[in-house]
């Protein structure tokens, strides 16, 4: 079923990692519609997975001199969608003006294929770490899990957990308190103070201290965390981005950037991230209700919160409807 969100389908939706659009196309499931993504020597291009002759899943065909090729009669789609070729036609005959795939707005931007399902183009956030030479940049992801979006960002964006869920790695459960922090809005920004989290070992080196977190809102499916050592510049930015595949599922992708040598390879830090992830995954699909509430009064927060109250009191002004109630 159509996921007919209005908020989301006017943004940048990822898709997939850039380096998973290859020869043949490649189908993604967004929002409840099937996408083909296809690359040619123009770039990477996105249509609805339908052939407008007899519903054919496009992504079944093949890309052939950088047309997009119908499996099933053969007809070949260019990159703006029109057909251009329709092998039964008689020769001379002209081709049908309907005879065009739907394409959708796709660009690439930090190592990842971004989609517009209404066709606009908006502004896209910054990541300006993505950029800069300082930073080491491992992409993290797919990640599948059965929850709603907003539960899995809001997530992300919860300190009071890390004690519990992450016992060992990002807290302990000697250490819950989470001191008084803000959240502040300067035009569209809405960021955390730094949040003081104790750890047992947050540098390799052995030794349990404070470490300090910020979260960021930058879009309704899109937040950062970057993590601060005190006793040194060394920086840690997290991005998450979530690709909302129906009513009921999600796949989460992500960014990390490192400002400093990890003494991890990259696949070591993939892996890693991943079993954080494994500790979260059964607490956000297991969550109720699967709609995030946005009346405040429905649940019981804490100052600690203040971060994801802040998420809930987003989304309900920029009118976003999956997944929240």
């Amino acid at each position: 079923m159509i996921v007919e969100d209005h908020v989301l389908r006017n943004d940048w939706i990822v898709a997939c990692k850039i380096e998973d659009v290859k020869d043949e196309p490649l189908q993604v499931a967004i929002m409840g519609e099937r996408v083909v993504f296809f690359r040619n020597d123009k770039g990477i291009h996105a249509f609805k997975d339908l052939c407008i002759h007899r519903g054919a899943a496009l992504s079944l065909g093949c890309v052939r001199d950088g047309k997009l090729v119908c499996p099933y009669h053969g007809w070949e789609y260019n990159s703006e969608g029109a057909c251009t070729k329709i092998p039964q036609l008689p020769e001379g005959r002209s081709i049908p003006l309907k005879a065009r795939a739907i394409k959708y707005a796709c660009r690439e931007a930090y190592g990842f294929v971004w989609i517009n399902l209404n066709n606009n183009n908006p502004e896209m956030f910054s990541y300006p770490q993505f950029s800069d030479e300082k930073y080491r940049n491992i992409h993290w992801g797919p990640q599948q899990v059965h929850a709603k979006p907003p539960r899995v960002v809001e997530n992300f964006l919860d300190v009071g957990h890390l004690s519990f869920i992450h016992e060992g790695y990002l807290g302990v459960q000697e250490h819950p308190v989470i001191g008084e922090y803000d959240v502040h809005t300067e035009d569209d920004r809405i960021y955390s103070d730094e949040i003081a989290i104790f750890q047992p070992d947050p540098d390799g080196t052995g030794v349990a201290k404070d470490v300090y977190y910020t979260y960021e809102i930058l879009r309704p499916l899109t937040v950062l965390f970057t993590k601060r050592d005190p006793d040194s510049d060394n920086r840690m930015t997290i991005l998450l981005t979530i690709l909302p595949v129906d009513e009921s599922k999600s796949i989460a992708y992500g960014i990390m950037s490192f400002n400093y040598e990890t003494g991890t390879t990259d696949q070591e830090t993939i892996e890693f991230q991943d079993m954080i992830f494994a500790q979260d995954k059964p607490i956000v699909e297991n969550q109720k209700p699967e709609d995030l509430p946005l009346d405040l009064q429905v649940e019981l927060s804490l100052k600690c919160d203040r971060m994801s109250i802040a998420y809930r009191q987003y989304l309900k002004r920029m009118g976003v409807t999956l997944g929240t109630d």
